[in-house]
């Protein structure tokens, strides 16, 4: 008589692992969703609907609404769900102010702690490659989408230089919010005469902060990252309140003034 087959068994750590997967997945769907305007501002969530077009369990799903929810993408409805958030112009310079903060708080710690030469170099080549990607007089579509894959490189340099997972994690939630990224206002001032002058601008930021935190002079780290993002609101808000946002990710999201 053949012995019985073995049993295979999912072990929990397994299981949890697959699960948290399945969660990650479709909360980076959903958010996706939600910038684009697939799930507008207001609407109710039906957990059946999103079972279906995501193709997961409840179980995931319900992990994801609640992380996007921390993110500020959902509020709690009182009677039990969630909506799809709507944002003020006045949400949408503190996301950018806030983030701001953070990064000056980082810049500041970075620089009294000390950066390892190797992280400083890779941010000095960083920068070295926007330059050279704002060397053109004037900017086409490729050079505005390589300018913004650098900015976004050299701002995550800069979460990395503090040395701390409690201050990276805070920076990408907080950038994970509709408008705060660091390359928000680029996409909407693309085709405007002004943007390349803008971009240089932002720049010197970012040599003058790296520097900063080279010298180990925390408080003007601060500073300057912090009138960084100052820039990134004035403009960005200019932008909403002329209606040139067609295009910007979670554009839809943001309420119309009274």
């Amino acid at each position: 008589m053949n012995p019985p087959e073995p049993l295979t068994i999912a072990l929990p750590a397994e299981a949890a692992e697959a699960g948290t997967s399945q969660a990650v997945k479709a909360q980076l769907r959903l958010r996706e969703m939600i910038l684009a305007g697939e799930l507008p501002g207001g609407a109710r969530i039906a957990e059946l609907t999103l079972v279906e077009k995501l193709g997961v369990s409840r179980t995931p799903i319900r992990a994801a609404l609640m992380r996007l929810e921390q993110e500020g993408l959902l509020h709690r409805l009182p009677g039990g769900g969630y909506a799809v958030r709507t944002f003020s112009e006045t949400d949408v310079a503190d996301a950018i102010e806030l983030r701001g903060t953070m990064e000056g708080l980082a810049a500041r710690l970075a620089a009294e702690r000390g950066v390892a030469p190797a992280l400083l170099a890779e941010a000095h080549a960083c920068l070295d490659a926007i330059d050279s990607a704002l060397a053109p007089p004037t900017l086409d579509d490729e050079g505005f989408s390589r300018y913004v894959e650098l900015n976004a490189r050299f701002h995550l340099l800069l979460s990395r230089m503090v040395g701390s997972d409690v201050v990276a994690r805070e920076l990408d939630r907080v950038k994970g919010l509709p408008f705060a990224s660091p390359s928000a206002f680029v996409v909407v001032q693309t085709h405007s005469a002004q943007a390349r002058d803008m971009l240089v601008v932002a720049q010197d930021q970012h040599r003058q902060a790296l520097d900063a935190i080279e010298r180990r002079e925390g408080a003007r780290a601060e500073a300057i990252l912090r009138e960084h993002s100052r820039v990134t609101r004035r403009n960005l808000l200019a932008a909403v309140q002329a209606s040139q946002v067609q295009g910007l990710p979670g554009v839809q999201l943001i309420r119309e003034r009274a």
